[in-house]
């Protein structure tokens, strides 16, 4: 499947390694998802913990394909970021969302779903109703 039309992910995470690891994985489990354009964005320019909105603003760029872009985060100054980020108004492409959703657990719904060439909302959809799925 080309890539041309479907919903950037961008997953950012406080360290860049578990930004990376949870994008592997959800591509991994998503069998097709590997043609889905997924970005870490995940600790600060010199590779210590923490959020960066310049890596976050190129990992947006970088996936966004006109369908739109599905942000997830980890928790606290990563939401705060892409809030900011958002209220911009010119630093994210157009059509980005911040997605409130586990973060594996969303990540992972977010790119099979964006990998049938769902839209933007039925990604959201997808990934927000992770916090919905029982371990016991």
């Amino acid at each position: 499947m080309s890539d041309e039309r479907l919903v950037g992910i961008v997953l950012v995470s406080h360290s860049a390694e578990v930004a990376s690891s949870v994008a592997a994985l959800a591509k991994g489990l998503a069998g097709g998802g590997q043609a889905v354009p997924v970005a870490p964005a995940g600790g600060t320019e010199n590779g210590g913990l923490g959020t960066s909105a310049e890596l976050i603003a190129a990992a947006a760029a970088a996936v966004d394909r006109g369908a739109g872009v599905a942000v997830l985060t980890d928790l606290g100054s990563a939401v705060l970021t892409v809030k900011a980020l958002l209220a911009e108004g010119d630093e994210l492409p157009g059509r980005t969302r911040l997605v409130d959703a586990p973060f594996v657990e969303g990540a992972v719904a977010a790119v099979v779903t964006a990998a049938t060439g769902a839209d933007l909302a039925a990604v959201e959809s997808a990934a927000a109703e992770a916090y919905t799925y029982r371990k016991v």
